[in-house]
């Protein structure tokens, strides 16, 4: 009985108290959480070092974005100041234009001007060039022909008494229609007349018979001593240039002249003067 007592005892003394287990759960419940804890941690550190990857892959973006936009404003710069040269070279190439342009148009306007002094010398070179009345005449034509333009036209000398203008020579004018001209009462005669031109501000192509473009005095000294017609121009001169009135205003001074120097000449049987006709002159 005392044994089966101490047996019991001591059986009852073997077992763990209910504090040790609790002790031991509590142990394994703090050692599993601890573990919980661990890879809590692996994964926010795993977390973490992913995150610093991705910040340094973003901050290498931002560097090589802050580096292309450096490069862009760099460029943009280049650009504002190459925008600034060309303005500057197209300005210089407008102003070099407008000077060339003035310059080309000084240059054609000189070249016309030697073109009309070579018109005028030409035209009177060839006036005095012949001392016969024949050759005087066809000069004239060929001025009135080559350098005016005139397709119809005359040459009127007046008469002794002083009252008709007669055709000594023409061009493109049947000879039924050339016939002398009263200088009373007639367009030609009003110019000899007055001896000042008459020149029409129409189309010198269209003119007539009856109504010419332009009629031009012979002179010599101050008397008038014909005229010349011009019936009509070629079809491609529909106006009169400063340098027809130019010619116009010589062929009034000096084909008069020429024609009295020829025939006076012929007249003379071609003889120069004697030397006493020449003395004296400065007198």
């Amino acid at each position: 009985m005392t044994t089966e007592k101490r047996s019991s005892s001591s059986s009852q003394s073997d077992a763990p108290g209910a504090d040790l287990k609790s002790e031991r759960d509590e142990f394994l419940k703090k050692f599993s959480r601890g573990s919980q804890l661990t890879e809590e941690f692996i994964k926010d550190h795993e977390r973490l070092q992913a995150r610093l990857q991705d910040l340094e892959t973003e901050n290498a973006g931002l560097r090589a974005k802050v580096g292309a936009d450096q490069a862009v404003r760099e460029l943009l710069l280049k650009i504002d100041i190459l925008e600034s040269e060309k303005s500057e070279l197209v300005s210089r190439y407008r102003q070099a234009e407008a000077a060339t342009s003035e310059f080309t148009a000084r240059v054609q306007e000189v070249e016309s001007e030697f073109a009309n002094l070579a018109n005028l010398f030409v035209a009177s070179n060839q006036l005095h060039s012949s001392l016969s009345a024949r050759g005087v005449t066809r000069r004239i034509k060929e001025v009135l022909a080559q350098l005016v333009g005139a397709e119809r036209y005359a040459v009127y000398l007046v008469n002794p008494e002083g009252e008709e203008l007669v055709p000594i020579a023409s061009e493109g004018v049947p000879g039924n229609n050339l016939l002398p001209i009263r200088i009373n009462g007639s367009r030609i005669g009003e110019v000899h007349k007055s001896g000042v031109a008459r020149v029409a501000d129409s189309d010198p192509s269209l003119g007539t018979l009856e109504d010419p473009p332009a009629v031009i005095p012979l002179s010599v000294d101050d008397r008038v001593v014909g005229t010349i017609a011009i019936f009509s121009t070629l079809a491609q001169k529909n106006k009169f240039d400063t340098v027809d009135f130019e010619l116009f205003k010589l062929l009034g001074q000096h084909a008069a002249q020429a024609l009295v120097a020829a025939s006076l000449f012929a007249q003379a049987e071609r003889k120069l003067p004697g030397l006493e006709a020449f003395l004296d002159l400065s007198v």
